[in-house]
């Protein structure tokens, strides 16, 4: 039925209001956050608002600030969500493949440009890289793991492998195995590399124990064991900086 005292005015602020209806609150949010984001840089955004930069490509039609700022409560750091275990990411309403798969692009990417600078030089002059690349790949992962970094005779690397994944505070690690691989890529000298998913870098005495183990496996052949580095979130650990090998 038509409403005789319907004035134009009335007309006009319903049209208006189902334009504002048709248009998204959180449109402008989004233009208003990659122009920030364009203009300053990074440092203008907190991880919260990086982590919604994100999202925006894996779910276009919503407003995506609640659930970053969840992720990002639930996991720590803009860093511990990209590293995040897909189960521990599926628990979270709100987070389905097409999500999951960009953080991990993102967390791949990462690690690749890390591992690129790591590796252009010969490892042991880029030092600050390997670091660099060594906590982009594992520390934030829940498991601890254990990665070697085989170098060549002229310290350049020839290869990157985690040879173990254990539970949340313990690596199985055969310094024999460890000799064995080496010998298979003819590498001259390693770098060893595990995790602390605790955040502590600080080397445990069954850490020194391991290292030491591996050294006394691998000097008779020719290899040498340049360090044994420690990742967590809390920041790195050097067995050789700290005089312990």
């Amino acid at each position: 039925m038509v409403d005789p005292f319907r004035t134009d005015e009335d007309e006009m602020a319903n049209g208006a209001h189902g334009l504002a209806e048709a248009t998204p609150h959180y449109h402008g949010h989004r233009e208003r956050l990659r122009e920030r984001f364009r203009k300053a840089g990074e440092d203008a955004v907190s991880d919260y608002e990086l982590l919604e930069l994100v999202l925006f490509r894996a779910i276009p039609q919503r407003d995506v600030k609640p659930l970053a700022k969840e992720l990002v409560a639930k996991f720590g750091s803009f860093a511990e969500v990209m590293a995040a275990p897909r189960t521990r990411l599926k628990e979270i309403k709100g987070v389905g493949d097409a999500v999951i798969d960009e953080l991990k692009i993102v967390h791949a990417s990462a690690k690749r440009i890390t591992r690129g600078e790591a590796t252009k030089r010969t490892v042991l002059s880029s030092w600050a890289s390997v670091i660099d690349y060594c906590r982009t790949a594992m520390a934030y992962e829940d498991k601890e793991q254990f990665r070697l970094l085989f170098l060549d005779k002229r310290n350049q690397l020839i290869a990157d492998e985690v040879q173990q994944q254990g539970t949340v505070d313990h690596t199985p690690v055969y310094p024999r195995e460890v000799v064995k691989r080496a010998l298979e890529l003819s590498a001259t000298a390693l770098i060893l590399v595990h995790n602390h998913p605790s955040g502590d870098p600080t080397p445990s005495r069954a850490d020194i124990q391991m290292t030491q183990a591996i050294i006394d496996v691998a000097k008779p052949l020719g290899i040498a064991v340049h360090d044994h580095i420690i990742v967590g979130k809390d920041g790195h650990a050097s067995l050789k900086g700290m005089k312990l090998i």
